[in-house]
């Protein structure tokens, strides 16, 4: 029988470096989303549940992930109806979240022009205000 030989994991003539800290991102979605104590994984399960009811067909779980991680980093800016979606389950305004309208030009959906869709947005904004006032009153 041979005698073990035991071989160390990291080479002690070096300090261990620590991998960098991966921080949350800095963006005001997702300081919204931490506000709320949520994970991205509950705003996506929230944000299916609420297309679903509305009717909107949005990507799958899996693909909302990414992109609202790219949301939250910056890397792109979400579309008019993931904006909709999502003021509506974080409570909070367009301008709250870091939307843009000069960077989110209207885009149609499904037979809807520019200016009935920008109308449509517009008052669900209004709507998105007037219930997180409400909203404020109840838990105040």
């Amino acid at each position: 029988m041979t005698a073990s030989v035991v071989v160390p994991l990291a080479d002690r003539s070096r300090p261990a470096v620590q991998p960098p800290v991966k921080r949350p991102a800095d963006s005001p979605l997702a300081q919204a989303r931490a506000a709320r104590g949520w994970s991205q994984l509950q705003v996506i399960r929230s944000l299916m549940r609420l297309a679903a009811h509305w009717g909107w067909p949005v990507a799958s779980e899996t693909s909302l992930k990414v992109q609202l991680s790219r949301w939250e980093n910056g890397a792109n800016e979400p579309s008019q109806t993931y904006q909709v979606l999502l003021c509506a389950v974080l409570r909070a305004t367009p301008a709250e979240l870091g939307f843009g309208r000069a960077a989110c030009p209207a885009a149609p959906l499904a037979g809807e022009d520019t200016a009935a869709l920008a109308d449509r947005v517009q008052a669900l904004e209004t709507l998105v205000i007037q219930l997180s006032a409400r909203l404020g009153a109840v838990v105040a």
